[in-house]
């Protein structure tokens, strides 16, 4: 159903809505809470004790003051709950100060501070309270931007909710068998939880049926067929290893080189390759899939390889060139001209071009190949089933290799990779030394600063990461422009760039190349730099807001430094003092093994990030905000395997599933 025929949802909201990328009803369901206030553990200020993390509601009396001392803005303003008054100050948020109105009563929920009688609180996250809607109960809280309240979009989704009533693909026996709930319950359970306890298995619900369903639409989009190799290579084992002698300065590490015997023994065996190379950032995947790339075009066939980014795209194009400058090599994006699309093109399909390497733009379809024998996708998590599929169909049985700097535990990965023989490198180059990371608390904030325009007067350089683009209606999140503008005003004399996803494709480029030849010293940027980027002279990472990414995610942003020989530094800005979050920080301090780090993420987060998609038009719902236990993605797969084994018609499966997953593109693995 449309957004506009719900309730309360006029245009303008709409498109605040579309921002989020919610389009219908069906996005409203899938939509899920970020958090939840617990409105029947409120509790007023004065009866607080030092380091309790309350919700309370208060008044504003004081118009908010912003000042700035040597380590930060720090935000103050004055309240009043029922005759006793009290202070509340955020740190490091300046922009919070334009979100409050004296006057007006707020919910409050965050830590309390009791010093010498006096109280107050530090960093909570707030929200407007409306004088019509006195809350009650468990309430959920949503990611928002913009002019969305939560009361507004709390409306729209008990709305939709009751429009769509989710009905289960499993069939009725099944979820018999195993216990599920009604499907429609659980997605009201889940925005409108009784209890804790019931929102966690509603939660379980859900997760069981998005995975069983995308599952089973892989399993059938898949097939699962072996497909007998019609392209034979004439490279042989001695060719090869004298390329590596020639054309690489360091020495292989064994997990590279057994990697390489594994994708050379594919590609010379009688079944078409499929394999996913998977390995900590930094430990040398782009160098096999270069020998992947000599074994195929030293036999005379055509190379493609897919990055989700231009940026990206751009270091791999400048990497085979370089490995291969006697073979014609082509980089196509979408800032390609037209004159230079129509050029490679023409050449490209008459056999001319040895290696393209590029973005999306290499999935169109007047984009063909004279006789393409390998396909290499780089970062295979950010594309999709179908975006695989369709670069595969432009050779006959070509050869996979999909590459994946995300660690992903073995379990999982044969549940969602179910068609590929899986590669891991688990050692690191020699010259790498750890990445020491550290969190950094307000009182040393200044102290890091220091310390980072020293590295730069020594020749090294910095990113500084921001969570969001925007900001939130909470206050509780720096925007990436506000923070550039922040970081410009404290370090005079540091070159400082900006780099975000909202920028063009030429302007991103300019930025990372300016970055990259040392005309910036410090890059202000979102997580578009998270990976495959490679700057050997970045040698400090500070992110802020830690607590708001997965601990995966947080490693391959660590992994942008570190690359060199040089030491190198981690810091993380927490702007949430919960225990919580603060231990969950506390693994990646003290872990530099990725696939320790994805175990401890799928524990502590549910796997909540394991699956994504993109927000536009999509047709599975994100379970990013969804906290579940791993056990559902199991009992998903089981199910599955059951109702396939089982010999039941999956027609009604298939013409269900594939209508829900028409834009399979948009599904991502994170």
């Amino acid at each position: 159903m449309e957004l506009t025929k719900i309730r309360g949802i006029n245009e303008k909201r709409q498109q605040d809505l579309n921002k989020l990328g919610i389009f219908d009803t069906t996005d409203l369901v899938g939509f899920f809470p970020r958090a939840y206030l617990d409105f029947r553990q409120k509790q007023p200020l004065k009866t607080a004790y030092h380091n309790d993390v309350v919700l309370t509601c208060a008044k504003v009396i004081s118009e908010a003051t912003v000042r700035y001392f040597k380590r930060s803005g720090v935000v103050k303003i004055q309240c009043e709950q029922e005759g006793f008054y009290f202070s509340i100050v955020w740190f490091n948020q300046p922009y919070v100060a334009s979100k409050l109105k004296a006057g007006e009563e707020y919910l409050f929920y965050g830590r309390v501070r009791r010093e010498d009688g006096v109280v107050s609180m530090t960093n909570p996250t707030f929200e407007l309270l409306d004088k019509n809607f006195r809350l009650k109960g468990i309430v959920p809280q949503y990611s928002l931007k913009g002019n969305l309240t939560q009361k507004s979009v709390r409306d729209a989704v008990k709305i939709a909710v009751d429009v769509e009533k989710p009905k289960s693909l499993i069939p009725f026996d099944l979820q018999a068998k195993y216990g599920l709930k009604d499907l429609y319950c659980a997605y009201r359970e889940v925005h409108n939880p009784t209890t804790f306890a019931s929102q966690e298995q509603a939660a379980d619900r859900v997760a069981v049926e998005e995975y069983f369903s995308l599952i089973s639409s892989f399993r059938i989009i898949k097939g699962g067929n072996e497909q007998i190799r019609t392209n034979k290579y004439s490279t042989s084992k001695e060719q090869l290893e004298n390329f590596i002698k020639t054309r690489f300065s360091f020495e292989f590490t064994k997990g590279q080189k057994d990697a390489v015997s594994e994708i050379y023994n594919d590609m010379t065996g009688s079944k078409v390759m499929n394999r996913l190379l998977q390995g900590d950032v930094g430990s040398g995947k782009t160098a096999v899939s270069v020998c992947a790339v000599f074994v195929a075009v030293n036999s005379g066939y055509q190379v493609v390889m897919l990055s989700p980014t231009e940026v990206l795209a751009r270091q791999n194009y400048s990497v085979i060139k370089s490995a291969f400058p006697e073979y014609n090599v082509e980089l196509l994006t979408g800032s390609t001209t037209l004159k230079e699309k129509k050029s490679i093109k023409n050449a490209l399909s008459e056999g001319k071009v040895n290696v393209l390497v590029g973005t999306h733009a290499v999935l169109t379809e007047d984009v063909t190949f004279k006789n393409l024998s390998l396909c290499i996708c780089d970062e295979q998590q950010r594309f999709g089933v179908a975006q695989r599929s369709s670069l595969l169909a432009k050779g006959v049985t070509p050869d996979v290799l999909v590459m994946s700097a995300t660690p992903i535990p073995r379990t999982l990965s044969l549940i969602f990779f179910g068609d590929l023989d899986i590669t891991t490198i688990t050692e690191k180059p020699k010259n790498r030394l750890p990445v020491q990371t550290n969190l950094v608390p307000e009182h040393k904030y200044s102290d890091m600063l220091g310390f980072i325009k020293k590295e730069i007067s020594n020749g090294n350089q910095a990113y500084f990461v921001c969570p969001k683009i925007e900001g939130d209606e909470e206050g509780s999140i720096m925007s990436v422009t506000e923070l550039y503008q922040d970081i410009s005003e404290r370090l005079q004399g540091v070159r400082v760039g900006l780099l975000h996803g909202k920028m063009k494709e030429k302007e991103k480029t300019s930025v990372m190349t300016e970055f990259k030849h040392k005309n910036i010293d410090l890059l202000v940027s979102t997580t578009v730099i998270e990976v495959g980027v490679d700057v050997p002279d970045a040698t400090v990472m500070v992110i802020y807001n830690a607590e708001r990414f997965g601990l995966s995610q947080l490693h391959q942003l660590r992994g942008r430094v570190g690359r060199s020989d040089k030491k190198s530094y981690c810091f993380l800005t927490c702007g949430s003092n919960s225990d919580q979050a603060l231990d969950r920080l506390k693994v990646l301090v003290s872990n530099h093994d990725g696939f320790k780090i994805s175990e401890h993420d799928y524990k502590l987060r549910g796997s909540g990030d394991f699956m994504g998609t993109h927000q536009s038009g999509k047709q599975i719902h994100d379970l990013g905000n969804l906290n579940y236990s791993t056990s559902a993605i199991y009992l998903a797969k089981k199910i599955s395997d059951e109702f396939f084994d089982s010999g039941r018609d999956i027609s009604v499966l298939k013409e269900q599933a594939v209508k829900r997953y028409r834009k399979l593109k948009d599904v991502t693995l994170n």
